[in-house]
C-alpha cells in the first residue's frame, strides 16, 4: 500500500504542478477574483493543509515553518495577512516552493509512521488521512483553474500540447425518463477508505420516477435567457440574488463577454464566439 500512495502523491502532486506552470511568474500574485486570494496563496496552501493535517495533526511533529503554517492554513482569512494588502504582503514565491517541496519529502517519509498508527487511530487506518489531503488537492486543482479562467491571457503560458477546440458531435439535447425505484446513497464510514462528512451513513429510500435534461444547461440555452432580458427581470431571481446582482452590475455570466452585439466565451486561452 505504501508504494501505491507514495505514486498516488507524486502524481497529484504533478497535476497541481501542471496548473501552476500554466501561469507566468508575476501572475502568481494576480487575484482574479476579489473573493478568493491571490494564487500565490494556493501555492503555499495546499501542502500546508497536507501538513497540518498528517504531519503535526496525526503525527505531533513540530513545524519548521510554523509561520507557514498557520499563513496557509486556511482559505478564509488567513492569520498574519490582510488579504486586501498588495501582493508584496505574501512571501516571495520562492519561500513558498522551499516549503512546499520540504512538506512533500515529509509526507512520503511520514506513510510508514501513519500505518503503524492504525490500529489506534481511525484517521490512520486504511490511509485514510492521506485520502482527506489527496481529496483536497483535487478539489483545489478545479477550483484553480476557474480562477486561472479569470485571469488576463497575457498572464498565462499556453501549452503546446493543447489539444484544438471542438464544436462537433456534441450529445443531442432533450430528455429522458428515469423509472422510479429504491436509490442508495453514501456508504458506511468503515466501508471506504474516506467520504466528506455529508456521505455517511448510508442512505436507501425509495424515489419516484421522473424527467431530466440529457445534459447540463448549455450556452446557447442560457443564451436564450440573457437575450430575453433574463438579467433585467427581477421577477426571475429570488430576492437575495436579485440584490447581488445588482450589486455587483453584471449583465452576462463572469465568463462571457458582448462585442459588436455578439455574445463570446473566454475559455483559459481564448476568446471564442459563443455562437460556435
Amino acid at each position: 500500500m505504501s508504494d501505491l500512495l507514495a505514486e498516488r502523491l507524486r502524481a497529484c502532486w504533478a497535476r497541481s504542478d501542471e496548473i501552476f506552470g500554466l501561469l507566468e511568474p508575476e501572475a502568481l500574485h494576480e487575484q482574479p477574483i476579489a473573493l478568493r486570494h491571490p494564487l500565490v496563496f494556493y501555492l503555499g496552501h495546499l501542502p500546508a493543509f497536507a501538513w497540518n493535517q498528517v504531519c503535526r495533526g496525526l503525527l505531533g511533529r513540530p513545524g519548521f515553518r510554523p509561520d507557514f503554517d498557520a499563513l496557509f492554513e486556511r482559505g478564509i482569512d488567513p492569520v498574519g495577512v490582510d488579504v486586501y494588502q498588495p501582493a508584496t504582503a505574501w512571501p516571495a514565491v520562492e519561500e513558498v516552493l522551499e516549503y512546499r517541496d520540504r512538506v512533500r519529502a515529509e509526507l512520503l517519509d511520514a506513510v510508514a509512521p501513519v500505518a503503524e498508527r492504525a490500529a489506534a487511530d481511525p484517521l490512520a487506518a486504511r490511509g485514510c488521512i492521506f485520502e482527506v489531503v489527496i481529496e483536497h488537492e483535487l478539489m483545489h486543482q478545479e477550483t484553480l483553474q476557474y480562477l486561472l479562467q479569470q485571469l488576463p491571457f497575457e498572464h498565462k503560458r499556453r501549452p503546446a500540447a493543447l489539444p484544438p477546440y471542438r464544436f462537433e458531435g456534441a450529445a443531442e439535447p432533450g430528455r429522458v425518463e428515469v423509472g422510479g425505484g429504491r436509490a442508495v446513497l453514501g456508504a458506511e464510514l468503515e466501508a471506504v477508505p474516506f467520504g466528506w462528512d455529508n456521505e455517511f451513513p448510508r442512505l436507501e429510500l425509495e424515489v419516484a420516477g421522473f424527467a431530466i435534461d440529457r445534459t447540463p444547461v448549455r450556452n446557447a440555452e442560457y443564451a436564450a435567457f440573457v437575450d430575453d432580458g433574463g438579467y433585467r427581470r427581477p421577477e426571475l431571481w429570488r430576492d437575495e440574488d436579485w440584490r447581488w446582482r445588482q450589486r455587483v452590475g453584471l449583465e452576462l455570466p463572469v465568463v462571457w463577454s458582448r462585442a459588436e452585439g455578439a455574445l463570446a466565451y473566454r475559455t483559459l486561452f481564448d476568446l471564442l464566439p459563443l455562437e460556435r
